[in-house]
């Protein structure tokens, strides 16, 4: 798990970087690889791992959303992630600007550190 939160913590730095670099396509990218290992981290701690991105969205719902431990707005932010991170990547005539940058960086944050109280919680109880 720890190694899944280390890559997440560097990928938000690096998306961090990014922004102030005005490299608004490539930050976004990173914010949502930072959200990604977060949900490695949390599919590891009960002893699942997602072989696709798709499939940690899928598992991270199954697993994390429906039993009530993640609140529904967390699938959310970790949808609309991943959908700016393909726009961003995949998408030749899609923008990526500044304000978009700035909230997936924000929701990023959010997302690892939601991730790490759950995380700090769940090792104190096993």
């Amino acid at each position: 798990m720890q190694g899944y939160l280390t890559r997440a913590k560097e990928k938000l730095k690096s998306a961090k970087d990014l922004f102030k670099a005005r490299d608004w396509s490539d930050c976004v990218s990173r914010a949502y690889y930072c959200a990604f290992h977060s949900v490695q981290a949390l599919l590891l701690s009960e002893g699942l791992q997602a072989t696709s991105h798709q499939g940690a969205l899928n598992l991270f719902g199954m697993y994390f959303v429906k039993s009530g431990k993640f609140d529904k707005r967390f699938a959310k932010i970790l949808k609309n992630l991943k959908d700016d991170r393909e726009n961003g990547d995949y998408e030749v005539f899609s923008v990526i600007d500044q304000e978009t940058a700035e909230e997936t960086l924000k929701e990023a944050e959010e997302f690892l550190k939601a991730v790490q109280q759950y995380l700090e919680k769940y090792l104190k109880n096993k």
